[in-house]
């Protein structure tokens, strides 16, 4: 989509290899360009008709999928590498646009996703069964791994690409069909990639993307009885209304739903290190990352120098427009309800007894767009909801703690386990953060970034299963152990 089109764009759903728009005017949703509040497409709205339909398709789909050679399957992905890259800066565009990701890391989840697909291709020949042996003579026992059949995967709107990639690659690779609903809050990415499917010659069924409320298509999806396993990114209210849609056909679920990340700064960091850090993992997309630094806990020894240094650094973080401006750190929040629980639980926090040290309201500097300044709160209290729960913006909550052992329990003190971090140069803190951390992934004197080949999982309420890796890849898988008898 051009950036300087002024009349909304209008998506459609991909289904069983085509386009396929909605019948009535009242059934499209306006997508808002963050930033200025302008209205810059229109998607379908889809409900259970479309939901139905796309899950057909998939299902017929599916069987002469899974025939296919693995190494045949992952030239398909190959091919979605492709289209990626050779239109990798019109996608970029569109994503910075549509969810005011700044320039430099929409372009990174662009070019992230290409090499995604390729990753997963490389899986062809490599993920494999077993033979196991028997306790009898002249049997044979061999364990296969086959795909579970059709998959619906539900994005999100913070990294809606990449995401689908996470979904649709391993999916595909492995002999499944799908279903993507994406976020109706940031769609236009990933139906911009359909209309290029074109190329790629992909078989009808075996990729389906559609558009619409969580409410209505999502619960559709999530309810039909042909879906293999649900995979969703999301948050905690929505991996419970999954799990419930799933129980009913006990559909296998795989589930990231955010986090609560603890960062700890011990009294032998690199402060200047754990300072950059902590600011960059606070603040990437507008501080709406559900795996990076959401509070932090800084041994009283170096607190006040600590404070100082991340005032100086937050201060320096440059806010702008998110597809206009460059040269910036974060732009606008995705939309209204995300801008007001941000100011909530900001103010919340101040009557708690929280000493704000920088910003701590909505910025007006450019009229219109939900900005929030970049925030710092001082002298936070553990069981205060701020330190307790996800904010999903540019708000860092700094807590004083005695040592390490009091950091270690406040960090574990919390409903959610995607992620964490530590600043130390002490290996003997490092290998008991590893070992004591109850988090799915711990960060040593680096921001929170994981990485495809990693395995990313939450514990606790955020989250069942993973992905990304050899790892990610088995989620899509079933096994069927098969037990061959010699005869005379």
């Amino acid at each position: 989509m051009n950036s300087n089109t002024k009349t909304p764009a209008t998506y459609q759903h991909y289904i069983n290899g085509s386009l396929h728009g909605s019948d009535a005017a009242s059934d499209y949703i306006d997508v808002l360009d963050p930033c200025t509040e302008e209205v810059i497409a229109r998607v379908p709205r889809g409900r259970q008709k479309e939901a139905d339909i796309a899950i057909d398709a998939a299902a017929a789909a599916q069987h002469n999928w899974s025939l296919l050679p693995s190494v045949e399957r992952a030239k398909y992905l190959k091919a979605m590498a492709n289209v990626i890259r050779e239109n990798r800066i019109m996608l970029a565009e569109t994503l910075a646009r549509e969810q005011a990701k700044v320039k430099g890391l929409a372009q990174v989840e662009i070019d992230v996703t290409a090499e995604y697909y390729d990753y997963y291709a490389g899986f062809a020949r490599a993920y494999e069964g077993e033979i196991i042996q028997s306790d009898r003579p002249g049997e044979q026992i061999f364990l296969h791994k086959l795909p579970i059949g059709v998959v619906v995967g539900i994005c999100p709107w913070n990294f809606p690409f990449f995401v689908m990639a996470r979904k649709v690659a391993p999916s595909l690779l492995t002999g499944n069909t799908i279903v993507v609903k994406v976020s109706e809050e940031a769609p236009l990415t990933c139906l911009e990639f359909t209309r290029l499917l074109g190329k790629v010659n992909l078989p009808g069924g075996v990729l389906n993307v559609v558009c619409g409320y969580g409410n209505e298509i999502g619960e559709a999806l999530t309810n039909n009885k042909q879906v293999g396993i649900i995979s969703l990114t999301g948050s905690v209210d929505s991996g419970h209304k999954v799990m419930a849609a799933a129980a009913k056909n006990i559909t296998k679920v795989s589930l990231e739903l955010g986090g609560k990340a603890p960062a700890i700064v011990c009294r032998d960091a690199d402060m200047d290190v754990a300072v950059k850090a902590i600011v960059a993992s606070r603040v990437i997309y507008s501080g709406q990352v559900c795996n990076c630094a959401e509070r932090v806990y800084v041994e009283e020894a170096v607190y006040d120098e600590f404070l100082e240094k991340l005032t100086t650094a937050m201060k320096a973080v440059k806010v702008g427009n998110a597809s206009a401006d460059s040269d910036i750190d974060m732009s606008a929040q995705i939309n209204q309800k995300q801008l007001d629980k941000i100011s909530g639980m900001v103010e919340r926090a101040k009557e708690a007894g929280a000493k704000l040290i920088l910003g701590g309201k909505k910025s007006t500097a450019f009229g219109k767009g939900y900005f929030y300044e970049p925030t710092i709160l001082a002298d936070v209290k553990q069981d205060a909801e701020i330190m307790q729960k996800e904010v999903f913006g540019p708000v860092l909550p700094v807590m004083k703690v005695k040592d390490f052992d009091e950091a270690l329990r406040f960090a574990n003190d919390s409903e959610y386990g995607l992620t964490s971090s530590v600043y130390t140069k002490d290996i003997n803190k490092m290998l008991r953060a590893t070992k004591e951390l109850k988090f799915g992934e711990v960060y040593f004197n680096r921001e929170n970034f994981e990485a495809i080949q990693g395995f990313h999982a939450g514990w606790r309420k955020s989250g069942i299963g993973g992905a990304d890796g050899k790892h990610g890849l088995e989620e899509y898988l079933q096994t069927k152990t098969v037990y061959i008898q010699q005869t005379a």
